[in-house]
């Protein structure tokens, strides 16, 4: 029996926008030809998808609107197995995002959250028969979510169920206060971010001192690094690495979101970092070889 996992966060939709040019060489203010298709997005919104490829089950919690967007989000969380209650909303529109994607893999998002803001403690289902808890750090790095997500996250701890938490991006970051961002760390039991973050929430240049300065923090944290694979560490034990699965790389979009799911599907259940570790390595490599950060309803790992 799989874990049971509810994921708080953004649920999103994806344009993905695909160029063939390096972006200094876009026709600014002209055309340049693209390949574009949606997708479902949003970090909690992925983690929840690809946790139903793995043997654990997910529910999400977060808000769409009442337009053809959300009607589309709804329908792929019916199809993945994605359980959700009170998904949309009656106001507002459905968050968007714009991925601009360049001939290297590497994206670049223009967000607008639009349902996603107001997430509150009403929005919090039952707590019984979860086994973990996944939020998405741009739920409090929105304002008008931010006391909710704390509410919840209150809650949340009085049930004694582990939160994995992943801080967001820098450029999200920064747009809130330093401390008060730091001041999250501690409610948390795993923290999953990349390097960057690392670096920005640490004051540490070097990974290994980035790891040790966040453990102070949290019991464990995990540091994503793309193409050069991962690292972990928990409290009294030796950090671990793995490297990234080859695979041919089509759309980085998600990736680390995919990471996310296949190492909190295992390590909840059995708390093996290694092994926790290479089964994120196994789902993001699924999803670097296919456009747009969700899995397809056929998909298997």
């Amino acid at each position: 029996m799989g874990a049971t996992i509810l994921c708080i966060g953004d649920v999103m939709l994806d344009v993905v926008t695909k160029i063939a040019v390096l972006p200094g060489q876009i026709n600014y203010g002209s055309d340049t030809p693209a390949t574009i298709s949606t997708h479902g997005g949003g970090a909690a919104a992925n983690v929840a998808s690809w946790l139903t490829r793995t043997d654990a089950q997910s529910t999400i919690v977060g808000h769409v609107g009442d337009d053809a967007a959300g009607s589309a989000l709804v329908s792929e969380f019916d199809a993945l197995g994605v359980r959700h209650h009170n998904l949309m909303a009656d106001q507002g529109h459905s968050g968007v995002v714009v991925v601009l994607v360049d001939p290297t893999g590497e994206r670049t998002m223009f967000p607008d959250n639009g349902a996603n803001s107001g997430l509150h403690i009403g929005d919090l289902p039952n707590l019984d028969g979860y086994d973990a808890v996944y939020i998405s750090g741009y739920s409090p790095l929105d304002p008008l979510s931010r006391n909710g997500i704390k509410e919840m996250i209150a809650k949340i701890r009085t049930a004694q169920i582990p939160i994995y938490f992943d801080p967001a991006s820098v450029g999200g970051m920064k747009e809130v206060a330093i401390d008060e961002v730091k001041s999250w760390l501690p409610l948390m039991d795993v923290l999953l971010l990349n390097e960057e973050e690392a670096i920005y929430l640490s004051g540490a240049s070097d990974i290994e001192v980035a790891l040790d300065n966040l453990l102070e923090q949290c019991q464990s944290v995990v540091i994503k690094r793309g193409s050069h694979g991962a690292i972990g560490k928990s409290r009294g034990s030796q950090s671990v690495s793995v490297p990234a699965l080859p695979t041919t790389v089509v759309d980085t979009t998600g990736a680390g979101d995919a990471f996310a799911a296949g190492f909190i599907s295992h390590f909840s259940m059995n708390k093996d970092l290694t092994r926790a570790l290479l089964a994120g390595a196994e789902v993001a490599a699924h999803c670097v070889a296919i456009v747009g950060a969700r899995p397809r309803v056929g998909t298997k790992i």
